[in-house]
């Protein structure tokens, strides 16, 4: 793909993410920044059941079969690799945000763990003391000043709201090694296939706190959706993640 049609990709999504977000700030004027604006929720517990049952059936046997096989010492590294291919797209997005720390940060990561970090499979970085920087283009509509809209359950990917699905989708299409490694076999295979083992992997790691979510409480919908916003909104506020909602909060106090 030509330097040219990177850009004009970039450029459609942007364009694309400024649009449909602008109709989700209209959508929801009075309510965006506070409270639990659902007005999908029918649709959307129809795509939490689908999720549900993808989970049950599929994601977490598949999962515990991964974690039964697979060494903890190696899906650490498929972690790690996962993550370090997400840096470029941190750093874009640091930089639309204009942190230019965060944007440093991620860079000298990137290349640390690509160079002395083994392709990213060794997490060297951290051990040289640099910071961990994580954000994503749901941030930077944030930053920009763009309402989170309504809430959505996204088929597969789970819960979210209109701002953070447009942010996704961006995400995906602007990261600069999903740009270099598109149509590109089987080297395109390679960012898709490092983020499943490292979503199987979490799956297994939180599988508690998961399947007390989804299968132990009265309204998993609503337990989910009451995690993820408060959640969501604490980290933008620049919040500690260690600090995040206790799952096991009345998803029905806001």
């Amino acid at each position: 793909m030509s330097s040219l049609q990177s850009s004009a990709k970039i450029a459609q999504a942007l364009v694309a993410a400024a649009v449909l977000t602008a109709c989700s700030t209209y959508q929801d004027p009075a309510t965006r920044t506070a409270g639990i604006n659902d007005p999908y929720e029918a649709e959307n517990r129809q795509v939490h059941a689908f999720n549900k049952g993808l989970d049950r059936n599929l994601v977490r046997p598949v999962s515990k079969g991964y974690a039964a096989v697979v060494p903890p010492e190696i899906r650490d590294t498929v972690n790690n690799f996962s993550t370090n291919l997400s840096m470029p797209g941190v750093a874009l997005n640091s930089l639309l945000q204009g942190d230019l720390r965060g944007a440093g940060l991620a860079s000298t990561r990137f290349v640390m763990n690509t160079t002395i970090g083994l392709a990213g499979f060794v997490d060297a970085a951290t051990e040289l003391n640099i910071p961990q920087h994580d954000t994503d283009f749901g941030e930077t509509l944030a930053v920009w000043g763009v309402g989170e809209g309504a809430y959505v359950e996204l088929p597969v990917i789970g819960p979210s709201t209109q701002r953070d699905a447009v942010g996704f989708v961006t995400d995906v299409l602007t990261n600069p090694l999903t740009v270099v490694t598109l149509n590109t076999s089987p080297e395109q295979y390679i960012p898709p296939t490092a983020m499943a083992g490292a979503v199987l992997n979490d799956r297994d790691r939180l599988s508690g706190t998961i399947d007390s979510i989804l299968y132990e409480s009265a309204d998993s919908y609503a337990l989910s959706r009451s995690i993820y916003l408060q959640n969501r909104r604490f980290e933008l506020e620049g919040g500690d993640a260690s600090d995040e909602v206790d799952p096991f909060l009345d998803p029905y106090d806001n």
